[in-house]
């Protein structure tokens, strides 16, 4: 068995920014992902988000690349809202790419509480822009901007 810690700070948007993310379903959704995460030997360490994206803190094992599991979590996230959760609900999908972050062990307990308090920082405008970055479907990163 391999020894691992690596932490990562995962951050990905709805398709079009549209604000998807209703408080209905917030919880589904994150219960959803860290689920999933857990069945692929993931740990997630915190999640929040807005309306329009998610922000993950999470450790991922060697064997599974980075872009893998962030591909399964959107894949399998958006399947499970379109067709199990709300399947008359307006359709779910999120957007093309993702930002990621890694983190050292002394900056864990600051990423999990920015993440916890998401809410807080966009209404008081106190996001950190560098971790707010995500990738539009042409490849060109921009700044979340509320």
């Amino acid at each position: 068995m391999a020894l691992w810690r690596v932490y990562y700070h995962l951050v990905w948007a709805t398709k079009e920014r549209l604000p998807l993310i209703k408080l209905e379903l917030e919880d589904s959704l994150y219960h959803y992902i860290i689920g999933k995460a857990d069945s692929n030997s993931s740990i997630v360490h915190a999640i929040g988000g807005m309306e329009d994206h998610v922000h993950l803190v999470v450790s991922i094992p060697p064997r599974i690349s980075i872009a893998g599991f962030v591909k399964n979590i959107k894949g399998s996230s958006s399947h499970y809202i379109n067709h199990t959760l709300f399947p008359n609900y307006h359709k779910f999908a999120w957007q093309e790419g993702y930002g990621v972050f890694s983190l050292g062990s002394k900056q864990l307990d600051q990423a999990i509480a920015y993440v916890h308090n998401q809410k807080t920082h966009h209404l008081q405008q106190t996001a950190i822009p560098s971790l707010e970055i995500v990738k539009h479907q042409d490849d060109a990163p921009s700044v979340y901007q509320k």
